[in-house]
């Protein structure tokens, strides 16, 4: 057993980000370990662009209201305590309302084999980050 050392929180780089987003990395397994988990906390209106992850990823709502949207134009509202798994290579976003900050516990992992474990497209036009969204509740 061994108590991990933290690390600094640092502010997420805006070429893969529009807004202010912040993580602190929690655990980067090492092998045999792949698995990765960050708390991020979004600003208002902040939010990743588009990716995607080659062993999909799961984001847990901490506080706020997590936007979550996919290419067929799903905006999904995940409130605190709800989960949402976005499966391997699907194309998405997520990030907070415009009113509001909003904290998620993102995992991933790496796929082991070379692979790249997040491939990062464009960015979200205000136009897709405002449309129609979903209740998860």
């Amino acid at each position: 057993m061994e108590l991990l050392k933290q690390q600094a929180t640092f502010k997420a780089p805006g070429d893969r980000f529009t807004g202010d987003v912040w993580f602190d990395v929690i655990y980067s397994g090492e092998e045999p370990s792949r698995m990765r988990m960050n708390m991020v906390r979004f600003s208002p209106g902040a939010r990743t662009d588009w990716h995607r992850h080659a062993v999909g990823q799961t984001l847990h709502v901490v506080s706020g209201t997590a936007l979550i949207g996919t290419r067929d134009g799903t905006i999904l509202e995940a409130h605190p305590g709800q989960t949402v798994a976005c499966p391997p290579g699907e194309e998405h976003w997520h990030g907070a309302t415009p009113d509001r900050f909003m904290e998620h516990l993102a995992l991933w992992e790496g796929a082991g084999d070379g692979t790249e474990e997040t491939t990062w497209l464009e960015k979200v036009s205000d136009a897709t980050y405002n449309g129609p969204r979903t209740s998860g509740r």
